[in-house]
């Protein structure tokens, strides 16, 4: 029996985090790796409360870094379910970034899609509830992670093909 439905507005959250000299670069600048970190720690909150439980990154998309983020910078994390399938699920995540010390709009500056896998007790894989979008922009996100899912397992079958193929491997 596979659990209820979910609607989209149920489990989305955001973390911010002041940046500060510890999080910079050789260049001066935040440390991708420290927007993926926060990207990552947003995302896995959000589908562990859809999931009801403990969830897994499987695979972050597309992680596209817009601005750079400087020191001093208040960066916002917002992510939401997307898609879901029988154990599995996308979350989209937006990052924006404003001064600390001043009133202004705030920039985008990162998006990534990840996939994270559900598990029960035992660690192995179990059952999602499905997401239900409830807006026109929801059900876009749903559509494009449909898309985004389609091009995961071409992409993870044509690789297959081509090792049965005697390719070598990386």
């Amino acid at each position: 029996m596979s659990p209820e439905g979910r609607p989209s507005s149920a489990a989305h959250t955001s973390l911010s985090r002041i940046m500060t000299a510890l999080d910079t670069n050789l260049l001066g600048t935040v440390h991708g790796g420290v927007i993926m970190k926060l990207v990552d720690d947003v995302a896995g909150a959000v589908a562990q409360r859809h999931s009801g439980g403990p969830a897994v990154t499987a695979s972050m998309d597309e992680m596209t870094l817009l601005e750079p983020v400087h020191v001093g910078n208040l960066v916002h994390a917002h992510a939401k379910v997307n898609w879901t399938g029988r154990t599995s699920m996308e979350v989209g995540v937006r990052v924006l970034a404003e001064p600390w010390n001043e009133v202004r709009p705030a920039t985008p500056v990162a998006t990534a899609y990840l996939v994270f896998v559900a598990l029960g007790a035992d660690g192995a894989p179990r059952e999602v509830p499905p997401v239900l979008p409830e807006t026109d922009e929801d059900r876009r996100r749903f559509a494009e992670a449909e898309i985004r899912r389609t091009h995961r397992l071409a992409r993870r079958a044509a690789i297959l093909h081509s090792r049965e193929q005697g390719h070598a491997e990386v």
